[in-house]
């Protein structure tokens, strides 16, 4: 984040790191420095910095861990420590249970200007140290539309309106104000009344401004599904929503934590993999515009 694209798992290591958001493609990274923090107050603290050195699908996994890769690069001294890095981590990655636990309790939201209640969530982080590396702009993003396209109308489109994403984060900065403010909250209960349960604020005074809202949260649902914590009402009602995006639903479906209607996930599952057939992959699941939108 920003902005929400779902809910990251990550295995990290003294030395390394893998990443996923959706439990197929598995980013490697390295460990560059502890050492790079622009500023040697002593309140601040020595920041960790990656770099990707490989992408690893979840088929490969296994198999990778059983087999050695020291034997595959012997012409540099350097790559038996490199293979010794990536194992540690696919030795681990073998055996994982899917999704880990939610850790991200330290939430940036921005406030709503009338109340100056939380709005949007603009950021989280696992770390309290981590809060100091992220730039405190009280301003919400949108999911991008050429990442998740949300249909329009005929008269939408022949009036030339913005994407519906990028309605929706206007409304979100106008309802925030002109001197917007943000907060951050510690958050243990994520069913915490005071929050959004589904990141942004639905309850709008102008018909046409909840509309557009349910449009971006509904076209969300196969993400949001990964979040951990939801009531059983709003979850039964993303797993609703989320019937019409078959191919993302089971491209996530193993970060999800829970099911409410097992019957209906399967036939969804089922209309993916027919329509995986005929169909082959979506290119925008081909798209990498970083980890967070894999």
């Amino acid at each position: 984040m920003p902005p929400y694209s779902g809910q990251m798992q990550i295995v990290e290591s003294d030395r390394a790191r893998a990443l996923t958001l959706d439990s197929d493609t598995w980013e490697i990274q390295f460990l560059h420095s502890r050492n790079n923090s622009l500023d040697s107050s002593d309140d601040k603290q020595d920041v960790k910095r990656y770099f990707r050195v490989a992408m690893i699908k979840d088929s490969d996994i296994r198999q990778k861990a059983l087999t050695s890769l020291q034997d595959q690069n012997k012409s540099n001294e350097n790559d038996e420590d490199i293979d010794e890095r990536i194992m540690e981590l696919l030795h681990y990655l073998a055996d994982a249970q899917l999704p880990f636990p939610a850790k991200d309790i330290f939430e940036y939201w921005l406030l709503d200007s009338k109340d100056q209640s939380p709005l949007a969530l603009i950021y989280s982080c696992t770390e309290e140290d981590q809060k100091k590396t992220f730039p405190e702009r009280a301003e919400w993003t949108a999911l991008p539309a050429a990442v998740m396209p949300i249909d329009r109308s005929e008269e939408e489109i022949s009036d030339e309106y913005a994407p519906i994403n990028y309605q929706v984060e206007r409304l979100v900065a106008e309802r925030a104000g002109f001197y917007a403010k943000a907060q951050w909250f510690t958050r243990q209960d994520t069913q915490d009344d005071s929050f959004p349960p589904l990141l942004l604020r639905q309850d709008w005074e102008e018909n046409n401004s909840a509309k557009l809202c349910q449009r971006y949260l509904q076209r969300q649902s196969p993400r949001l599904l990964m979040l951990h914590g939801l009531n059983q009402q709003h979850r039964a009602e993303l797993e609703i929503n989320a019937r019409k995006h078959a191919l993302e639903v089971e491209r996530f479906y193993k970060l999800y934590p829970e099911i409410v209607d097992q019957a209906l996930m399967d036939s969804i599952r089922v209309e993916a993999r027919l329509r995986g057939v005929t169909e082959g992959q979506p290119a925008i699941h081909k798209r990498r515009d970083g980890i967070l939108y894999l």
